[in-house]
């Protein structure tokens, strides 16, 4: 059995879909992936039961739409796995129904958060056979595999139709134990079609997905609490061997784990002490994504001796109200003492701020742009990143929407969710929304924050790191949100 696991082309004045592994979808003008931890997982377990396996990422390999269908009309698949997401899902149906034109016998099953929520919604739209819902579907993948070449049952999570009716073998269960799978297979996911990205400092760099997908899991802008609304890890261990082999292996000198937010507590000392006992702390570099409140000095300064260097955080909004009504469970104050504690134990704190609530005024939003600046100009943050806040069909915020009729949309209008509009009723204007997330990004080019950049170069990376990360603003992002 031939089993594509395909990210399709998708041509688009807008520029390049940001699909796998993103919470957020955002088109970007110039090149960038990152690297799908579940599919590569997917990849791996399939190959390693016997299957046929073709890591199919178009978009990584920067090939256009001709070449990509030319392939799939010559090879004829059994199946082709395409993960999907909000703005783009009506580009997938479109693309399946041509698949299905050229290769009749070929099996197409959509995964990701959006068909998680509303997984009927595609098998009436396009001639998809099956929608895996959840986010283990590295694991459902191969069960449904297993069922369409040897006919054992399905694993509950998998929608389908029979004698034109849709069905579903029940609701997916995370009850898959995460140590139990293999290493990824590097060679068979390309992964030096990513081994650059704006989070490295260091290159070559990977990324690594150590938990499923974040303790905290309630904040209502998230799409992924409900791929996975129950928390787990793999060993400490098992991380430890795995940035071993890399690093062995590969020569990678970065790695970028986007677990929703990394382990903490008694998981992370015990695998900071490995990396300490090891010396590997001393070959790599780890990145990961943090939350505020729950670490102190002292867990910061581990990390940072155990090869921590860029922790990216969710700033959010300055406003107690707004962290309040998101759910995030912190405290204004807990921002500006966290990021003050990670940077004096050495470490590299990135923020993340979100622009276009329903609630917040002018003034309101406005106070969330000048802690950021702020706290990059004062050195307690080392760089930053802003978006335009979008509820997705499948999160708390988009269910609020409908009940207070925010949505300044129609419903089943998908590809407005592509953070290039406002899609919520707002006091700011759309213009206003564009303006400050444009400044968040123009203060990389303040005469302070330059200044300080400047002063923290140590060496050749940290020079190629500014130049990267000025190009990128210049580039992407001030381009991405021109008004």
């Amino acid at each position: 059995m031939k089993i594509f696991i395909s990210y399709p082309p998708i041509e688009s004045k807008k520029g390049i879909a940001q699909i796998g592994q993103n919470r957020q979808f955002q088109w970007f003008s110039q090149h960038s992936v990152i690297y799908p931890i579940v599919p590569a997982y997917a990849a791996t377990l399939l190959k390693s039961n016997g299957f046929e396996v073709f890591w199919d990422d178009s978009i990584a390999k920067k090939e256009n739409y001709e070449t990509w269908i030319k392939r799939i009309e010559k090879e004829k698949p059994d199946l082709v796995a395409i993960e999907t997401k909000t703005p783009v899902v009506k580009d997938h149906w479109k693309i399946i129904n041509e698949l299905k034109t050229i290769s009749p016998h070929t099996k197409i099953v959509l995964m990701g958060d959006h068909v998680t929520e509303l997984p009927e919604e595609s098998l009436k739209k396009c001639k998809a056979d099956f929608v895996i819902t959840g986010g283990d579907y590295d694991f459902l993948l191969l069960s449904l595999c297993n069922h369409i070449s040897k006919r054992e049952k399905l694993e509950p999570g998998i929608w389908y139709r029979k004698k034109d009716k849709i069905k579903n073998s029940g609701k997916f269960q995370l009850n898959h134990d995460l140590n139990k799978l293999p290493m990824i297979d590097r060679e068979l996911t390309q992964w030096w079609l990513y081994k650059e990205n704006g989070n490295y400092k260091y290159l070559p760099g990977t990324y690594t997905m150590i938990g499923r997908d974040c303790w905290w899991g309630k904040c209502v802008f998230c799409s992924w609490p409900s791929l996975y609304p129950k928390y787990r890890t793999r060993k400490p261990e098992l991380f430890f061997e795995e940035i071993k082999m890399l690093v062995e292996k590969y020569g990678i000198k970065e790695i970028m784990d986007d677990s929703g937010t990394f382990p903490v507590g008694e998981w992370l000392r015990k695998f900071c002490k490995i990396m300490i006992e090891s010396g590997l702390n001393k070959k790599v570099r780890i990145s990961c994504n943090m939350r505020f409140g729950i670490l102190n000095y002292e867990d910061y300064k581990l990390m940072r001796k155990a090869g921590f260097r860029f922790l990216l955080f969710g700033l959010e909004s300055a406003n107690q109200e707004t962290l309040d009504r998101i759910n995030k469970g912190i405290k204004v104050q807990d921002i500006a003492d966290g990021c003050k504690m990670a940077k004096k134990a050495g470490l590299n704190p990135h923020l993340t701020c979100m622009i276009g609530y329903p609630w917040e005024n002018y003034e309101m939003a406005k106070k969330t742009v000048d802690l950021a600046k702020e706290l990059c100009e004062q050195g307690y943050a080392d760089t930053l990143q802003a978006t335009i806040v979008i509820p997705y069909p499948n999160t708390p915020l988009y269910k609020e929407c409908l009940k207070n009729k925010w949505l300044e949309i129609m419903p089943g209008e998908w590809e407005k969710f592509d953070m290039r509009q406002k899609i919520m009723k707002s006091p700011l204007t759309e213009e206003q929304i564009k303006e400050l997330v444009a400044s968040l990004y123009k203060l990389a080019f303040s005469p302070k924050f330059i200044l300080r950049q400047m002063m923290a170069i140590r060496n050749y990376y940290d020079v190629l790191y500014i130049f990267r990360g000025a190009k990128k603003v210049i580039g992407k992002h001030l381009v991405d949100f021109k008004k």
